[in-house]
């Protein structure tokens, strides 16, 4: 068995770091889904060595929201401690949980402020079990050498499935008919009810959902064109246009599958709506502040949009309930009001498939993060990896540096880990962070804490880790 530690001491007293050398457990993590970006895929050694950081039974693993059982036995399996919480909590509460944790595991509700990862002094690692990142302060934990990691891929198909089904039941009035006869009320009609065959299709965004929205709304009749602010190639006879506007005046139905930025809050407003041809359909699956949601109550009042599916809004309930009111959104009631609405809690990812794939990524990103140092799939930190140890490789450490990326500081550091052999080493920057992994043969104890201590004192550091 090999012996495994990691030299990032949580009290004063180094001489206590010699209780964090244990025995690795037997379970080893799974390999990268086939699903995952290239970037992501590894090919591990037969023999590799697993590095695991201190006592394995230390590592402390706090889950929110309900993740995915998939993601949580990944963890266990590990030997970590896990906490798992079905909910978000305040963030008094969230502040006491944080304190202890390496590892905290989220989704979308869950906001990571600065005041909140001040006080995370033992935390290493964030998972974000689901696409966005908005939720966490990117920067701080960049600053604090606390890497990010979410799943971008693996949800894309349940959301491009859920935009054919609202486009589908818009072009029916699906939603009215189905409310009336649940009132008791037959109301046979086909006046402004379409068939999507032959429609033109807007895709506002065209990542990987919006890609894979093509391909699916594209065999079943529509015709495409979509909008993106970098040219991108189009999948089967999509066209790109050059700009919002075009699609706009062009579309039957229009589709938002853009992040959160500054640039796309209020994307869709009155101007944008009056743009749209009179009786088109707007879909927005994407970030709630994208779409200005009073001016599209008008616009659907006046009849010039004629049916409409939010999924996501500007402000959301904490958890399920009857949360989703005018206290919420001053226009909640208006909105609930109008026909030919679909209104869903932001469920566009919401799938057995999405969720237990979103658990095996970002699980398996934590692992190797915490295990190995690898950043590869890190949103907030240059992506850096190096191949595995090996048994054969028992008396060797692997140096994780993250520090402000000043002139002058790999010399420094080239200067205390010179002294040793170093196999082999990667460095890389991303703005003002930097992250240096080296393994170095040839160390016992006494040695790694020499490094440690050296390290440390380098006033350009933000984190050491020294797996072993």
């Amino acid at each position: 068995m090999a012996t495994a530690q990691d030299i990032r001491p949580r009290m004063d007293d180094l001489a206590a770091q010699a209780q964090y050398f244990s025995t690795s457990p037997n379970a080893s993590f799974h390999s990268p889904s086939s699903h995952g970006s290239a970037l992501t895929r590894t090919i591990p050694l037969p023999n590799a060595k697993h590095l695991k950081p201190f006592a394995t039974e230390d590592i402390k693993v706090l889950l929110l929201e309900n993740v995915n059982q998939t993601g949580r036995e990944i963890l266990k399996q590990q030997g970590y401690q896990v906490e798992f919480l079905k909910s978000s909590l305040p963030e008094d509460q969230l502040i006491e949980k944080i304190r202890d944790v390496h590892v905290i595991g989220i989704r979308s509700k869950t906001k990571l402020s600065a005041r909140i990862l001040k006080e995370a002094k033992n935390l290493i690692v964030i998972g974000c079990f689901c696409i966005g990142t908005n939720q966490v302060d990117l920067q701080y934990a960049a600053d604090h050498g606390i890497a990010v990691f979410n799943s971008p891929f693996s949800n894309s198909r349940s959301v491009a499935e859920l935009v054919i089904g609202e486009i589908i039941c818009l072009a029916r009035q699906l939603g009215d008919r189905s409310n009336e006869m649940h009132n008791g009320t037959w109301n046979k009609v086909s006046n402004g009810c379409w068939e999507i065959r032959g429609k033109t299709l807007g895709i506002i965004g065209y990542g990987h959902i919006g890609a894979q929205l093509s391909v699916l709304a594209e065999s079943m009749g529509m015709s495409v064109i979509f909008f993106d602010v970098i040219n991108l190639m189009a999948l089967g006879t999509a066209r790109q246009v050059e700009t919002m506007e075009e699609l706009l005046g062009q579309s039957d139905f229009v589709t938002c599958h853009v992040p959160e930025l500054a640039e796309t809050k209020g994307m869709i407003g009155t101007k944008q709506f009056e743009q749209m041809k009179k009786g088109s359909y707007l879909i927005n699956a994407s970030r709630g502040t994208v779409v200005d949601i009073p001016a599209l109550i008008d616009a659907m009042r006046s009849g010039k949009v004629a049916g409409a599916a939010l999924d996501v809004y500007p402000n959301e309930p904490a958890g399920n309930g009857d949360y989703f009111n005018n206290d919420l959104n001053t226009w909640g009631a208006d909105l609930r009001s109008l026909k030919n609405l679909i209104l869903t809690p932001h469920i566009g990812g919401s799938t057995e498939e999405a969720q237990s794939a979103i658990g095996v990524e970002v699980a398996q990103a934590l692992t190797r993060y915490v295990n190995e140092g690898t950043t590869l799939g890190a949103v907030n930190l240059p992506e850096v990896a190096l191949r595995s140890l090996t048994m054969e490789e028992p008396n060797h450490a692997r140096v994780v540096f993250i520090h402000k990326n000043i002139p002058g500081v790999l010399r420094k550091v080239n200067e205390i880990i010179g002294d040793h052999n170093v196999d082999k080493q990667m460095t890389d920057s991303r703005g003002d962070v930097a992250y240096l992994m080296a393994d170095i043969s040839n160390v016992d104890t006494t040695t790694i804490k020499e490094l440690y201590t050296s390290l440390e004192s380098l006033p350009s550091r933000i984190m050491t880790r020294i797996l072993y």
